[in-house]
């Protein structure tokens, strides 16, 4: 199947693009001009939407990736990083009036972490920026960090209802909302979304729900027929919730020690997609996301070890998957 996942059509991914500064802090921050020495420190691709189209490419999809970067060191080494990893970079807009955007994470031994980000091009991606031949040369749209998404806001129903009357599958990842409001037209966008991946924070924070079962049965109602949620439950894995059908899988054992979960769930996305994209039974699905994901948190930052496609087959073999 692995060589089968080079032949399929193209993933669109639509969305943010920054650097990532991973910095394992070993602990707490302390202010006052002290000087702390700290484990390490990585510069990285960033954000959701690319994360999850590195992590497509690497296991063999191909993938487009619509974005925008400033004129700086930060987005020249962006796209060298993108080149590299095999996504395909020719829609992604230069914009020389703003910094490439960049988040620093904080990261501590237990998983945890603060994140501080820095805007700059973050957010300038439009739907006018994606193209009817885009959309005709793709199978699926994913738009990863929505509440990030400024410009795209006013019109994500509209790209996403044109993807969909274009024959594509889409899929959305609402990500933190830094504002917390949870809102953003996001409710808007659910009648078009085939697969929605979300944490118990922000499914309950966007339906206003005080449970994950229940943020799964608002956002369920108003899907289209045969919709997904996907569930990520860090440590203890993810769900996957259909009409009358859910799937829990737990992360599989591994030998090597955790570094970071940064991008984690990203790349739990670009596995599910590209399971998807595959047709690969749910069980399986849900199975071979969770191991990309988890295999992801033994390097740094969100790119460091996603897994190529046989990596991901082994650890999705030992992946535990059972109903409801």
């Amino acid at each position: 199947m692995a060589a089968a996942a080079a032949s399929v059509k193209r993933l669109l991914v639509v969305g943010e693009l920054c650097v990532d500064l991973i910095i394992d802090v070993g602990a707490e921050i302390r202010f006052g001009q002290h000087e702390q020495l700290v484990q390490r420190t990585t510069l990285t691709m960033g954000s959701s939407s690319a994360i999850t189209a590195c992590g497509a490419a690497a296991l063999g999809i191909p993938t487009r990736l619509i974005s925008v970067r400033g004129d700086d060191t930060f987005g020249r080494f962006l796209d060298a990083e993108l080149a590299e990893r095999r996504v395909e970079t020719s829609r992604i807009r230069v914009d020389a009036s703003l910094p490439t955007g960049a988040s620093t994470h904080l990261t501590r031994p237990d998983g945890d972490r603060a994140i501080l980000t820095s805007m700059g091009s973050i957010g300038t991606v439009a739907a006018t920026d994606v193209s009817a031949e885009d959309l005709a040369d793709s199978a699926h749209l994913h738009v990863g960090s929505y509440f990030l998404q400024h410009a795209l806001h006013p019109a994500a129903a509209e790209l996403f209802a044109s993807a969909r009357a274009a024959g594509l599958t889409t899929s959305l990842d609402g990500n933190f909302d830094p504002a917390q409001e949870w809102d953003s037209g996001i409710l808007e966008v659910m009648p078009h979304v085939d697969f929605f991946f979300g944490n118990e924070e922000e499914l309950t924070g966007i339906t206003r729900t005080e449970d994950i079962d229940s943020a799964i049965s608002v956002l369920l109602e108003i899907m289209p027929e045969g919709a997904a949620v996907i569930a990520k439950l860090g440590a203890d894995g993810a769900l996957s919730a259909r009409r009358g059908a859910i799937l829990r899988a737990t992360t599989p054992p591994v030998s090597a020690p955790l570094v970071d979960t940064v991008g984690a769930g990203d790349t739990l996305a670009a596995g599910f997609l590209t399971a998807h994209l595959l047709a690969m039974p749910a069980d399986r699905a849900l199975a071979f996301a969770v191991a990309c994901g988890t295999a992801s948190t033994r390097g740094s930052g969100g790119v460091g070890a996603q897994p190529d496609f046989r990596t991901a087959e082994e650890l999705a073999a030992r992946t535990g998957v059972a109903a409801g």
